[in-house]
């Protein structure tokens, strides 16, 4: 029998604030266990939590830059669970009403054809905290330090149909998220991971399959491997005359496995309900155009710009503009006189390669613009 996989993305994007959403903690990476949690965190009887204005700008700035609704009322929904790391004993999101409605970006895979991914939302949320496994033996040691993290949640549509395209998406929207300065974009330190939605069926089948949930991927390698191993497991599971059941699963990169960590809850599960705490969120249309006006030249545009306007090929203007970082310093040399294709030729060559060998950033570049 012929398989088609369905796949759906839910990305976490750590917003780039100083404090987080709810409370003036700080959120600088490599703090002391514990150290910047404060009362309103961890819920502590008798405080409120107060919403971080420049968390619901970066919000805005991204749902304009994929051409999203904005909503101009969304509401905060308590989401109840409970884990050791979750000291509240539910979680500030937004449910039926978010901040971000539906949007899109184009995805291209390599070696492949583009792509529309649908996004059907993003919503604002807190963080919670982090569960270290294998700090102590037999117990879990837990760090509340990114409780209350702010976190742009973007979910899309069950819209990809292999690994690739998946990973193709996940680096999409690592890109925009890094262009609009929404996010520095750092998977090692957690700031931006996703989970898998996957499931398979046969081919020319309408129906969806059963699927399962793999949480917090880091990594774009990990991505395509995951979903890879996903795939290939369900339809094992199919073909031997068994049954996908729903559930949340982990990937092991080591044993290249994703094993099962527990069955998935249901939205019904979570009990949402408005969180009595905090008021609806209102924005107003003056505060979209000005943050509309504020955006920045996106990887889009900035692609079709050097095709159009510079003459560079269209795996060299992918490339060159798939990193802002790159695409920054490629502009600045060609506003200094640089031809554009040689420019192009010498950072896609002699100045990555260098910099690879050294395993350094492009910032730390020894030659300038």
């Amino acid at each position: 029998m012929s398989w088609e996989a369905v796949i759906g993305l839910e990305i976490h994007v750590q917003l780039a604030t100083q404090s987080k959403i709810f409370s003036g903690a700080g959120t600088a990476y490599g703090a002391a266990p514990n150290a910047q949690a404060c009362n309103i965190d961890l819920g502590m009887p008798g405080v409120l939590p107060v919403l971080n204005e420049r968390a619901v700008e970066l919000a805005i700035r991204f749902g304009l830059a994929i051409d999203a609704q904005i909503n101009l009322y969304s509401i905060f929904d308590r989401k109840n669970y409970f884990y050791a790391d979750l000291p509240k004993g539910y979680q500030i999101s937004q449910f039926e009403t978010p901040i971000v409605g539906a949007g899109q970006v184009i995805v291209t895979p390599k070696n492949g054809r583009p792509r529309r991914v649908g996004i059907t939302r993003a919503h604002l949320e807190e963080d919670a905290g982090k569960s270290v496994h294998d700090l102590y033996p037999g117990q879990t040691a837990v760090d509340l330090n990114r409780t209350g993290t702010p976190l742009l949640e973007v979910v899309s549509e069950p819209d990809m149909r292999t690994a690739q395209e998946a990973s193709a998406y996940f680096r999409q929207i690592h890109t925009l998220a890094r262009y609009i300065g929404i996010c520095d974009g750092n998977l090692a330190e957690g700031n931006m991971r996703c989970d898998a939605n996957v499931s398979v069926r046969p081919t020319k089948q309408e129906a969806f399959g059963e699927r399962t949930e793999i949480k917090n991927i880091n990594s774009f390698r990990f991505v395509e491997q995951a979903i890879e191993h996903e795939i290939a497991r369900q339809i094992d599971l199919l073909e031997a005359g068994g049954r996908v059941h729903r559930e949340t699963r982990l990937y092991d990169p080591d044993k290249d496995e994703t094993r099962s960590m527990r069955s998935k809850e249901l939205s019904n599960d979570y009990r949402y309900f408005p969180d009595p705490d905090l008021m609806p969120l209102t924005i107003s249309e003056a505060l979209v155009d000005r943050i509309r006006s504020e955006l920045p030249e996106l990887p889009s545009a900035r692609c079709a710009r050097y095709s159009d306007q510079l003459g560079l090929s269209a795996s060299d203007a992918t490339a060159i503009s798939s990193d802002i970082d790159r695409a920054d310093f490629f502009d600045a040399a060609v506003s200094a006189g640089a031809n554009a294709k040689q420019c192009a030729n010498w950072i896609m060559g002699e100045l990555s390669a260098y910099l690879n060998k050294k395993a350094m950033p492009l910032s730390a570049s020894p030659v300038t613009p």
